[in-house]
């Protein structure tokens, strides 16, 4: 049966592979980027079975428009039936003092408002089965096991102060931009269990770590040095078990939304497989105190 799959972070990086692994896999789906107008209209100039449409995922002003217009796509039949959203774009500054245009610290902006924002304006236009990925990190652990050290953990506060720039201790340096990294990871993760248990029947919700990928463009926003590192260093780590390559992480991705991969909703799959999270990641009262947070946050302005 045609369908349509939505996705965000498509141009590079995992996302790029997945994508593709997506449209060589299941001739059936119809891939909708979300993505800044030059990198959408690359990849959908690829074939008939990709379109895209143009946002900023760094204002919810934009995420809003882009959604309206895929509903109004859906509704046309321009688009054939909705089947998942995969929600794999993300940021990460050399500081948390970014703000964007809605007031917001722009890392929490795009890795876990303008998800949850693409979420619920579209969550009355899926057809079931239907299958929601969040791309988390294991960044959110917070230990040397799970990411050598290289991030600092999350340090959760009351959402009001982690929407906000300056939330962490030394905003203005690098570690605070990655702490507020792992954070909003660990946000991701708490919002998948909220849709898990708020989200109507048929419409699972799983979140997804690809672990260690160096070369992704993520540490795009890095000075010189770290972004030498992840492009002609940090690569030689797939050569371990500490690292995964951007063509497996792919995969797996792909495999997740495809449905190969089996994942109850509400779980988190470590690259091909079923996991637990960290323990801190199940708190129920953070879990929906960050909801009530998130609706408040991408309520539409009066």
């Amino acid at each position: 049966m045609k369908h349509t799959l939505v996705m965000t972070g498509a141009s590079r990086g995992i996302g790029r592979v997945a994508a593709e692994q997506i449209l060589r896999r299941s001739p059936d789906a119809h891939l909708l980027v979300v993505a800044r107008e030059a990198s959408g209209a690359r990849l959908a100039a690829g074939g008939r079975t990709v379109s895209y449409v143009p946002a900023d995922l760094g204002s919810l002003r934009s995420v809003r428009t882009a959604a309206t217009e895929i509903r109004a796509r859906l509704d046309s039949g321009e688009l054939p039936p909705l089947r998942g959203f995969v929600g794999n774009a993300g940021v990460q500054h050399t500081n948390a003092l970014t703000e964007g245009p809605d007031g917001f610290e722009s890392t929490f902006t795009v890795n876990v408002l303008a998800h949850h924002l693409f979420v619920r304006l579209l969550q009355d236009r899926f057809t079931g089965p239907a299958r929601i990925v969040i791309t988390a990190s294991d960044t959110h652990f917070g230990d040397v096991r799970h990411n050598l050290g290289m991030v600092p953990g999350p340090a959760w506060q009351s959402p009001d102060v982690l929407a906000r720039t300056g939330a962490f201790a030394r905003p203005h340096t690098t570690a605070a931009g990655r702490t507020a990294y792992a954070t909003s990871k660990l946000a991701a993760i708490y919002l998948v269990h909220e849709y898990a248990r708020r989200l109507p029947a048929g419409i699972d919700a799983v979140a997804y770590n690809p672990g260690f990928v160096p070369g992704t463009g993520l540490a795009r926003h890095a000075g010189p040095l770290s972004r030498f590192a992840m492009r002609r260093i940090l690569p030689a780590m797939t050569l371990t078990p500490f690292a995964t390559t951007r063509g497996a992480a792919g995969r797996h991705l792909a495999d997740l939304v495809l449905g190969t991969t089996r994942a109850p909703t509400g779980s988190y799959v470590d690259r091909g497989r079923e996991a637990r999270s960290s323990e801190e990641s199940y708190d129920p009262r953070r879990e929906g105190e960050l909801w009530d947070a998130a609706e408040r946050f991408t309520r539409p302005p009066s």
